[in-house]
């Protein structure tokens, strides 16, 4: 019986080959997307969770309830400590630097700089899965001139040598011993460096970072495996404000498996990768869906096809169980032959989805989880698409299909109009969003940031540079093709350390503020094209500017100052008077609002900061051959390094970039699989049409008449699905865009330019099958008659 079923199946696909071609193509696309989507969400939520003390892992979170409550991940030095010290449920503690350490590394005759290291406390890895191939994890950071390396870099300096014991120079400076050689860190984890050093050094050379009040380090607890979560997160939470009530912050726990995901704000859960996590998940379901829809529809509109198969089936006995299983067996193996075009597909695009969304995804064939999966959509797929079919088909009255009065009511009329409706709904909103997420992005890379990023290079002030930094800038302003030059410590839109140490006369006692600070040079504000709207710069014809302070708009603002000018405040170097207040512009992403900054003088020599060059435009590449040459004049032994500020700042907004690349082809293939089912839909109206078509050309209707007969019942479906899927694609981009402090408007013209290009779209499908049998010969149609 089921050799005999599978013969009638492959037959049925065979015989009607434009319509299996539309079924197989339209879920074997459906398939690839949600296969690549799977691949996506199955890598991002398996962050940090090869780590064998996983389930004890936990992050401390900080609330800094300055002004407004900011929620991050810096703590004080000291809190680590504190907290092992009176929770005894706490069995380790490790701390490190969260920025990457970029240093020069002289090692073995060869010369490179290594900018993926992390100052780390020496229990790392006791607490983390990060093996070790040489080396003690217990004490491979217990000593200050220690070193730990990973496998990639062992290699590089060493070759085939044992790495461990071996001295590595760094900056010129201080050796280190090689003390642990560990294995590359995976991708799906969280912390990928190439080099760890002991966190002491860092802490014995900045005095600073010792106190309570400094927020610079991140903190990760191991707890006792039957210790309870919810009081030591309780303990964590009151801490600060029993120990230290003057500071205004408060700390809780995140679990290490939510730490890549889950971002907060205010102290909630807001936001993070889980956001795209949700949306990719959805979408995957709502393009398989719309995949399956085109089954449905084809195969209850072709019902009448085999209404005359079913109802012999049941005369000579066949019950409906068996009819049900026949035809979920044919959408079964439609399912699985979709499937193999699909993993073709997939193994296609997999290089370019890499590509797009920076992953390293491999197919592993082997694994049962990947078959499982495989397997269980190809099944899923088939059990939805052949559901309606097969329990409509086996309901057939055999009396009356035998009897040739089979009437097919307003109720299946009705539930395939709604299929198409669904169908095109979710495709709009897809595509809305699509629109919206471009606008978005385009308004970000468009808008004023109030200083001018084009035509500037950074270069970070090291080894020679430091202490030749002023005839550096001199030699490089003499230079073809440079406009300007200056220094700072950071660039203007990365500034994102806070401080609650700006102090001002009139200031309440109870007023928790917070505010970023940035050294730069005098020349500054000229080669960055910040305006001034009160005051003035820095001037080296004023000795005093070397405990003066600049603001921003924000910053008089959050004090209460109409004329800050001549104001004494206190701030790092001290108490100065405010000298100058420049206009507000973004010191970090779109993502934030504009923030209270306070500018100082940059002290020289500093030993770290960065160089801004502001090339001329379109000499950018004579620029930077001559900045290559002076730069390796005073800086020799170290690798000319170099970024566009543009490229900076376009990787502040990767993620949403590579969101919006994966939405936009995303919608393009539910639009594409909507099409084909409307395709398969016009080419069954028009074949059980063709008699009507042929007496219509008869009597005189024209191509135009013929064309807007078979159109308009199908364009009236996606106008009702414009109607609905309107509203639900504004709420959801409207959630989406509260993620930004500044965004362009959601404008009702991108819904009706949507709507247009959905129904030109849907027009035109309908149109190449509703022509092709207009312009058709009726004696052909006719000649039965």
């Amino acid at each position: 019986m089921l050799q005999n079923y599978l013969k009638i199946a492959l037959r049925n696909l065979l015989r009607h080959k434009a319509f299996s071609f539309i079924n197989i193509l339209g879920l074997a696309l459906g398939m690839t997307c949600s296969i690549l989507i799977m691949l996506w969400v199955q890598d991002e939520t398996s962050y940090n969770k090869f780590h064998k003390n996983g389930p004890q892992l936990y992050r401390i979170m900080a609330n800094l309830n300055w002004g407004e409550t900011q929620t991050g991940n810096n703590t004080p030095q000291p809190l680590g400590e504190a907290l092992r010290k009176d929770i005894p449920e706490i069995t380790h503690v490790a701390q490190m630097t969260d920025w990457d350490l970029g240093v020069i590394f002289k090692a073995n005759g060869k010369t490179n700089k290594e900018t993926k290291g992390r100052f780390v406390g020496p229990e790392l890895f006791q607490m983390f899965s990060f093996p070790l191939v040489e080396g003690d994890p217990k004490t491979a950071l217990a000593t200050p001139d220690a070193i730990v390396i990973s496998q990639s870099l062992a290699r590089k300096y060493f070759g085939n040598q044992a790495a461990l014991g071996q001295i590595i120079n760094l900056k010129d400076q201080s050796n280190v011993r090689v003390t642990g050689v560990m294995q590359d860190m995976p991708q799906n984890s969280s912390l990928r460096v190439d080099f760890v050093l002991p966190i002491e050094v860092f802490v014995k050379k900045n005095d600073w970072v010792k106190t309570w009040g400094n927020f610079s380090l991140t903190t990760f607890l191991q707890l006792r495996p039957d210790a309870n979560f919810a009081k030591v997160d309780a303990q964590v939470r009151k801490y600060m404000p029993q120990n230290h009530p003057e500071q205004k912050a408060d700390f809780f726990l995140q679990p290490l498996s939510e730490m890549h995901l889950h971002a907060y704000k205010a102290g909630k859960p807001d936001g993070g990768r889980i956001v795209y996590v949700r949306l990719f998940t959805l979408v995957a379901v709502f393009i398989l869906l719309i995949a399956c829809i085109n089954f449905m529809n084809l195969a209850t509109a072709r019902s009448a096809k085999r209404s005359k198969e079913v109802g012999i089936r049941k005369v000579i006995g066949a019950a409906r169980s068996l009819l049900m299983g026949q035809f979920m067996g044919e959408a079964l193996l439609t399912a699985l032959l979709a499937m193999l075009l699909s993993l073709l597909l997939v193994i296609l695009l997999l290089p370019t989805f890499n590509q797009v969304t920076g992953k390293f995804i491999n197919l592993n064939y082997t694994h049962p989880a990947f078959l499982l999966s495989l397997g269980g959509i190809t099944v899923l797929t088939g059990l939805i698409a052949g559901s309606y079919p097969a329990l409509f088909l086996s309901s057939l009255e055999p009396v009356k299909v035998l009897k040739g009065n089979i009437k097919f009511g307003f109720k299946s009329l009705l539930f395939r109009k709604g299929l198409v409706v669904f169908q095109f709904t979710l495709s709009l909103i897809l595509m809305v969003g699509t629109a919206v997420i471009y606008r978005q992005i385009n308004f970000i890379q468009n808008r004023n940031l109030g200083f001018d990023r084009e035509n500037v290079i950074s270069i970070g002030v090291e080894g020679g540079l430091d202490k030749n930094i002023k005839v550096f800038k001199t030699e490089l302003l003499q230079t073809p093709g440079i406009k300007g030059v200056t220094t700072t410590s950071d660039l203007p839109m990365s500034i994102y350390n806070s401080s609650a140490d700006l102090q001002w006369p009139g200031k309440s006692d109870k007023k928790a503020t917070s505010i970023s600070g940035v050294f730069v040079d005098y020349d500054y504000f000229t080669t960055m094209n910040i305006r001034l709207k009160d005051g003035r710069t820095f001037s080296r014809d004023f000795a005093s500017d070397s405990s003066a302070y600049m603001i921003n708009e924000a910053a008089a603002d959050m004090m209460g100052m109409k004329n800050p000018i001549g104001q004494t405040v206190s701030f790092w170097n001290g108490k100065g008077k405010i000298i100058g207040v420049v206009q507000n512009f973004h010191t970090q992403s779109l993502h934030e609002p504009i923030k209270p900054l306070i500018m100082l003088p940059l002290p020289e020599p500093r030993g770290e900061g960065l160089v801004l060059i502001r090339t001329e435009p379109g000499k950018t590449k004579e620029a930077l051959t001559n900045l290559e040459k002076v730069t390796r004049k005073y800086n020799p032994g170290y690798p000319f390094e170099y970024k566009f500020l543009d490229e900076v700042f376009e990787e502040q907004y990767k993620s949403e970039m590579t969101i919006g690349t994966l939405i936009n082809c995303f919608a393009g293939l539910a639009i594409f699989i909507s099409c084909l089912g409307l395709f398969g839909l016009a080419l069954f109206t028009a074949e059980q049409r063709t008699k009507e078509i042929g007496v219509r050309k008869v009597l005189g209707a024209s191509v135009v008449n013929i064309v807007a007969l078979l159109s308009k019942d199908f364009l009236k479906l996606v106008v009702l699905a414009n109607v609905l899927a309107w509203p639900l694609a504004w709420w959801a981009m409207s959630k989406w865009l509260q993620n930004f402090a500044f965004r362009a408007d959601l404008g009702w013209w991108i819904f009706a330019l949507a709507g247009v290009a959905t129904l030109g779209i849907a027009l035109l499908t309908v149109s190449f099958q509703a022509v092709r049998s207009a312009v058709a010969n009726p004696v052909n149609s006719l000649r039965s008659e």
